[in-house]
């Protein structure tokens, strides 16, 4: 299976991260099963910070496979695993029959000024996707920043890295979250202009609740636009009025991407399924 496989016409998919509990583990399956009516292409499963999760990413993503007879990806980065230890991970999902892969380089520890590697391991996403191409037998997605990575001095400097995955060997590239799609529509003309052809995938997180997603948008450099911002402060504590801001305005970015010919659009789910399927509803 190739991730460009999908891309033939507009597509969904759907990125959750592995609970920690059973019951987490009940209740992502449950949501995972109501999400089945949008027919995502595949469901991507996240590595925790420093790779804090990932025998649970691992087992989370074969039962997807072979449970709910859905496409599963698995997240892989650079953080806490030299050669040997990644080519024993990959190789396992492979091997049982998950091919697709989100390589990321991962996030760098609290209080240091710049990633270092591990012991025989990688400091950049594109050295990680060149060595799974070396491996054989996967499909590779990366990361794309349309308001650029937090760390890049600037966009263009952030493409000319995004090239460097592309060239290494990935198949599609998943955009960050973002709430203003001309900050998708520049980003994409500009990744054209350097020469990247393959499928840029929009990222979509339907807002649940404002402390949330600012805690979020202030990890990863994304902005939340002033009239979106107003509106949810407007709904005081009222959740359930936040939820119905965040689907109208993901409903109102979904519909603007897809006339614009977006390939697919990646719902960061955050495990519930509510607010995609009354996104998917409206559209």
């Amino acid at each position: 299976m190739s991730f460009g496989q999908f891309y033939s016409r507009f597509r969904y998919s759907i990125e959750v991260f592995p609970p920690k509990t059973d019951e987490g583990v009940k209740n992502v399956f449950k949501e995972l099963a109501a999400l089945k009516v949008i027919d995502p292409a595949f469901i991507s499963v996240t590595y925790g910070a420093f790779g804090s999760t990932r025998d649970l990413t691992k087992d989370l993503a074969l039962r997807i496979k072979r449970e709910l007879n859905l496409e599963a990806a698995f997240h892989f980065t650079c953080v806490g695993s030299g050669r040997s230890a990644i080519r024993q991970y990959v190789t396992e999902l492979r091997d049982n029959g998950i091919n697709l892969v989100v390589a990321l380089r991962g996030d760098k520890p609290p209080g240091m000024e710049t990633f270092v590697p591990p012991p025989d391991g990688f400091s950049y996403a594109s050295e990680l996707v060149a060595y799974l191409q070396e491996i054989g037998g996967f499909s590779l997605a990366v990361a794309g920043y349309p308001e650029k990575h937090i760390e890049a001095p600037s966009l263009e400097v952030d493409i000319n890295n995004l090239k460097r995955k592309v060239d290494a060997g990935a198949d599609i590239i998943i955009t960050q979250i973002f709430y203003d799609n001309a900050d998708y529509y520049r980003y994409v003309e500009k990744v054209r202009a350097s020469g990247v052809a393959i499928p840029v995938i929009a990222g979509i997180m339907p807002i649940m609740n404002l402390k949330q997603i600012q805690r979020i948008t202030g990890l990863c450099g994304a902005k939340l636009p002033s009239q979106l911002l107003a509106r949810l402060e407007a709904c005081g504590d009222d959740e359930a009025a936040m939820r119905e801001v965040g689907i109208d305005h993901a409903a109102a970015q979904c519909r603007d991407l897809i006339a614009h010919g977006a390939p697919g659009i990646h719902f960061y789910a955050l495990n519930k399924a509510h607010s995609v399927l009354q996104v998917v509803a409206r559209l």
